[in-house]
């Protein structure tokens, strides 16, 4: 259902509609179905690498990204590309991600984030010190979206 509803309220033109597995799947089938956009699959997921926003350092959780997903660059080059995944925790991880996409020959890349903004640790399961860390911290959606346009 959040897919169908960022199809909605946040459509563009595109030619496919990429989820960031696992979690990022469900909510990219749903902007397909709704706004008519082909689905597609543009990663590979390494099963054996686990949640990089965990990772203790900047440079870990980077490196983790690019042994975590490989991009697979028939599916994408030469397109423009609705990629969504379920949240943003740190932004580093997403930021990486585009950069393959573009890397891979995607001629646009268009995030889209099914869930609201992550503003608090979660002592239940997100390893995330302190709210400092997170990319919604003392920002509003349209700053993070203007801050990490490259």
């Amino acid at each position: 259902m959040a897919g169908r509803y960022l199809a909605m309220d946040h459509p563009v033109d595109a030619d496919l509609v990429v989820g960031v597995p696992e979690s990022g799947n469900a909510a990219a089938l749903g902007y397909s179905l709704q706004s008519g956009i082909p689905y597609g699959t543009a990663f590979v997921k390494n099963s054996y690498v686990g949640r990089t926003f965990i990772k203790p350092k900047q440079s870990s959780r980077e490196s983790s990204v690019r042994v975590k997903l490989n991009v697979l660059k028939e599916a994408v080059e030469g397109k423009r590309v609705i990629m969504i995944d379920d949240s943003i925790v740190r932004g580093t991880t997403s930021d990486r991600i585009v950069h393959m996409l573009r890397e891979a020959g995607a001629k646009e890349v268009h995030m889209r984030v099914s869930s609201p903004p992550f503003l608090w640790p979660c002592y239940f399961g997100t390893d995330v010190p302190a709210r400092e860390q997170l990319i919604a911290y003392n920002r509003t959606v349209e700053e993070i979206c203007t801050d990490h346009r490259s």
